[in-house]
């Protein structure tokens, strides 16, 4: 049984501006909802379908690897499915992100881009392949 209607992510920032110019601006996700008040301000933004990916350290050691060399992400990364990697990749920069490796083919045939945003919270950026 699956109770979970929908699967959000709550990222506080240090730079809600810079955080905005990224993942709104730059990455083209939709404002939903804009809930700013005296309090605090706060945007919902539609990232699409949401899955929740789990590994273990030597799977996130061996996906750093992979895609920047070195094991370099935390705790938590986020992986978004985009049309085309460099393209996004490219987007991001403009809007404040900063290229972490050059993109790669995997091996499993996904081209990824790693890239940071402003806030240092790593992406992956993953165009799947034909396989």
């Amino acid at each position: 049984m699956n109770d979970v209607q929908e699967f959000r992510i709550t990222l506080t920032v240090d730079d809600f501006d810079a955080a905005v110019k990224l993942y709104r601006d730059g990455l083209g996700l939709p404002q939903v909802a804009d809930w700013s008040s005296e309090q605090g301000r706060v945007l919902l933004l539609d990232a699409g379908r949401a899955t929740l990916e789990l590994f273990d350290e030597a799977q996130a050691a061996m996906v750093d690897d992979l895609e920047v060399g070195r094991r370099v992400s935390g705790k938590v990364r986020f992986a978004l499915q985009v049309a085309d990697a460099d393209v996004t990749a490219a987007s991001l920069v403009r809007a404040g992100a900063t290229p972490v490796a050059d993109a790669v083919d995997t091996p499993w045939g996904d081209r990824n881009a790693r890239m940071a945003a402003p806030d240092g919270m790593q992406l992956t950026l993953f165009t799947l392949g034909d396989g």
